[in-house]
């Protein structure tokens, strides 16, 4: 289970990687005049989201769902924080799918928002991944 609990680790950090990098590929964007960095950042959010980000995701949401099944349901159920936890990583993967609406959008060229949302938009999965860690490491409840 030790394997397990490395691996997800290490998908996680990739996810988060992603999750960190593409709205902050969503901020250059929207400020881009110029057709060439249009094409540009599009192949770049492209490839991040699909070939990096969503695979990690999957892979982590996988192995966390064995871990859960092997041993952290049955030992942690009836407490509080791995609810919660459970609870942030749902708004995370709700996250996750709004950036794939938002990478859909600039492939299409509607982009709505400026580059000044996009960096508000970029700091929340901080906040979730500080709460994950607590909620994982402390176990306060």
């Amino acid at each position: 289970m030790l394997w397990i609990k490395a691996f997800h680790i290490v998908f996680v950090v990739t996810w988060f990687a992603g999750l960190f990098y593409l709205p902050r590929l969503f901020v250059y964007h929207a400020m881009t005049e110029d057709e060439i960095s249009n094409a540009r950042f599009k192949v770049m959010e492209r490839k991040l989201f699909y070939g990096i980000t969503t695979p990690s995701a999957i892979i982590t949401i996988g192995l966390g769902l064995w871990m859960l099944w092997e041993y952290a349901w049955a030992a942690y159920s009836s407490m509080g924080w791995l609810h919660a936890k459970l609870g942030l990583i749902a708004i995370l993967i709700a996250y996750h799918l709004y950036c794939g609406k938002f990478l859909n959008d600039f492939k299409q060229d509607r982009n709505r928002h400026s580059h000044v949302f996009y960096r508000w938009f970029n700091e929340f999965p901080v906040l979730i991944l500080i709460g994950v860690t607590i909620l994982a490491v402390v176990k306060p409840f």
